[in-house]
């Protein structure tokens, strides 16, 4: 072991002698090198995150919170469609009524036309890139004769006097000209006649589409961003119109919904809001299960899975209209299917009952009807616990084949048995991590409105985050703990410590991220559950994210709003976390580069003593291994004869006491290696074989500048002698390389 003396301005000497070294020019066959710029600005982690967050104003305050000028519009729809069971075709008529409650008058207005991902003219499938040499999958390859005749089939776009809008159709956005501005204040209506062929999810994907049992002759379908949308015009980004190439999802405008949905009458029909013509739609006994399954404690089945068998063999020429309704809502999902297993289950918010249910073919069972409904409850349930009481009446579950898609109300998810019914716990465990995270998404982005379109991180993460504290609460009869896939710092490693080539900031735009699940699930994820475990601690982080959550529901918040609102809500400064782990793509790795020990004792000289003995004394204790702070702190003093009679005249009893306790002191000297600040915590093992954790706050590194090597040191007192001490013992901070972690006597 190394024994050293013990100067308590050892380390800023170091680091004003490497700085000032840093800034003399250096010489060489008569040139002068220029230093950069960067050197003369502030890159200490530290720094304050202003220069990159928007300027408060009176739509959104320094706080986090919508300011007292904040307004966002709505558009309210009411729709007619038809499923066309034998083309596999929507046939749709909508009337918007659209509401500026901006501070603009607004010349145009945009609308979002998804469907034209698929048209044979679009842009996604012209960027899409490939390389025959390396290899090219299946899917890759039949994508390259891309076919399908996808893409909206807009027959009129007519004001409320029936003329015609002029418009603009630039791939999937659509431009309405108006022949007036709408102004300040003033509402519009728009009446659009579509349809459109929906596509084989098994065969080209999607979101959105059919699955095919042909065994059967049979469909199921799951419907989604199926009408002409409303864009959002708001104080951040003006118009959000930027297209959509199929990995940047949705920003939508809150409204109001009446929507009937016409389908043969054979089949069960799914979809956000609430029914309206329960009694036109549902048998009298399925109307009386439904009824008993409001204040039931368990799942109660509505269509059993003997009645979906018969019922898919069925082929009924007639149709039937279903009425749904709902209020405040972003976007519209629906399902419809001859095939459906339906159960559900109350839970009570105060004196409200919000109905969960599930909607799933019998190649979903039994696993759906054992944990569909029941994932269902729990999420709600956990994720009103950190945000706010669930606020809509209805959450479904759909079960289709390899999806996961969310929408207002409802949700798409895969997870199938084998042809036997069985199941593994691998896909049992697989099914109820879609389901919770799906329903999830009811929270962010359904209710809390971020602009998916831009960053994908605002829904993603933050509800991956909850979704883990959601597995964290599941049990079932197995009594195993949730194999979580993301959330602890350990699992998010291997990508935090990969080839930074092709790693992203969080804070990159949608379209543009390397390994979007790592990038915009994973890693907001896991930097959340860090802040709430190991920086902020639960109390001080549940009260910030549930004051952001009820800051911003029904609203558009930005990513500025989160980092503030997180911040104000707790009185804690997490500039450096935002920075370090949304803005940039380092890694935490931090090392035990030394550890030096000394015991303490007090053996000053007599008075009179000379400077120069002074330091003979400390010289002499340090190759000992020995610490004397009453000479260190003299040694420098210009006289420390006088210097040391006035700390022994001045030197309070509780002082002297301390002085003749057999302490041990460590000075810990730790590098930053990858770049990244975090907390440093350790863990000291002692001789006697009893230990200790000692936690530093990250402040620990706020003087360091990047441009330089990152070191400090720790000086830690223990009553007993240390034998071992490891440097995040419990794996906390996703440190990527534990072999410079630890210390041996």
């Amino acid at each position: 072991m190394k024994k050293f003396v013990l100067i308590l301005s050892l380390a800023f000497c170091l680091v004003s002698l490497s700085t000032s070294a840093q800034h003399k020019h250096k010489k060489s066959k008569g040139v002068t090198s220029v230093p950069n710029y960067q050197d003369h600005t502030d890159q200490n982690k530290f720094r304050q995150l202003d220069n990159e967050l928007p300027t408060p104003n009176v739509y959104r305050t320094a706080s986090g919170a919508p300011g007292h000028q904040y307004w966002q519009n709505t558009a309210d729809y009411t729709m007619n469609l038809r499923l066309d069971d034998e083309n596999q075709r929507i046939y749709g008529t909508e009337e918007i009524t659209y509401t500026n409650a901006s501070p603009d008058d607004l010349a145009y207005l945009w609308v979002q036309l998804d469907q034209n991902m698929r048209s044979p003219e679009s842009e996604t499938y012209q960027i899409q890139q490939g390389n025959l040499k390396d290899g090219v999958g299946l899917y890759e390859y039949f994508n390259m004769f891309h076919t399908f005749p996808g893409g909206f089939n807009i027959d009129h776009v007519k004001n409320a006097d029936g003329i015609d809008f002029k418009v603009k159709v630039n791939h999937t956005m659509m431009r309405i000209d108006l022949e007036e501005p709408l102004k300040a204040g003033g509402s519009i209506k728009i009446n659009i006649k579509w349809w459109y062929n929906i596509n084989d999810r098994m065969e080209i994907g999607g979101r959105s589409g059919y699955e095919y049992f042909k065994e059967e002759d049979n469909y199921l379908y799951t419907i989604a961003q199926f009408f002409p949308r409303m864009a959002v015009y708001s104080d951040v980004t003006g118009w959000q119109n930027k297209q959509f190439l199929g990995r940047g999802e949705f920003t939508l405008p809150f409204g109001d919904y009446d929507v009937k949905l016409t389908v043969p009458s054979d089949m069960v029909v799914g979809a956000t809001g609430e029914i309206q013509n329960v009694n036109e739609v549902l048998t009298t006994e399925q109307q009386a299960r439904l009824e008993k399954a409001k204040t039931s404690e368990k799942p109660v089945i509505i269509i059993t899975q003997a009645e979906a068998e018969k019922n898919e063999t069925s082929r009924s020429k007639d149709s039937k209209t279903w009425h749904f309704k709902a209020k405040n809502v972003r976007d519209y999902g629906w399902c419809a299917s001859r095939k459906f297993i339906w159960d559900a289950q109350g839970v009570q918010f105060g004196d409200r009952t919000v109905m969960a249910m599930s909607l799933y073919p019998k190649e979903g069972n039994p696993m759906w009807e054992m944990y569909s409904t029941k994932a269902i409850v729990l999420t709600l349930e956990t994720y009103s616990k950190f945000t706010f009481d669930y606020p809509y009446p209805v959450a479904y579950s759909i079960n289709g084949k390899s999806i996961g898609m969310e929408y207002p109300m409802i949700c798409f998810n895969g997870g199938r048995t084998d042809k036997e019914g069985k199941f593994n716990d691998a896909v049992k465990y697989r099914t109820i991590l879609v389901i919770v995270h799906e329903v999830g998404h009811n929270y962010f982005p359904m209710i809390i409105n971020s602009d998916e379109r831009q960053w994908t991180w605002m829904d993603e993460g933050l509800n991956t985050f909850l979704q883990y504290q959601t597995e964290k609460a599941w049990t079932d009869e197995t009594g195993k703990t949730f194999p979580s896939r993301r959330g602890p710092a350990k699992l998010i490693v291997p990508y935090m410590g990969g080839d930074k080539r092709y790693i992203s900031p969080i804070m990159t735009n949608s379209e543009s991220i390397n390994q979007f699940g790592n990038n915009a699930y994973g890693k907001p994820c896991t930097g959340l559950n860090i802040l709430r475990e190991t920086i902020m601690g639960p109390e001080l982080f549940d009260h910030a994210f549930k004051t952001y959550a009820s800051r911003w529901m029904f609203k558009h918040p930005s990513p500025a709003d989160f980092f503030r609102t997180m911040e104000d809500a707790s009185a804690v400064d997490l500039d450096w976390f935002w920075r370090g782990w949304f803005y940039t793509n380092d890694h935490c790795d931090v090392a035990i580069t030394d550890v030096k020990e000394f015991k303490l004792n007090f053996s000053a000289p007599a008075d009179g003593t000379s400077k120069e003995k002074v330091a003979k004394a400390i010289k002499k204790q340090a190759d000992a291994g020995e610490f004397d702070p009453i000479l260190q702190s003299i040694v420098r003093a210009k006289d420390p004869a006088k210097a040391y009679e006035l700390v022994k005249n001045n030197i309070t009893d509780t002082r002297k006491d301390k002085l003749k306790e057999a302490t041990y002191f460590y000075q810990v000297d730790l590098k930053m290696i990858g770049g990244l600040v975090m907390p440093v915590i350790f863990k000291l093992e002692y001789e006697d074989g009893t230990n200790k954790e000692v936690r530093i706050p990250a402040e620990i590194w706020k003087m360091q500048n990047e441009k330089l090597e990152v070191t400090v040191s720790k000086v830690l007192i223990t009553d007993k002698p240390v034998s071992k001490i490891v440097l995040d013992p419990n794996l906390e901070t996703a440190d990527t390389d534990t072999s410079n972690n630890t210390w041996l006597k």
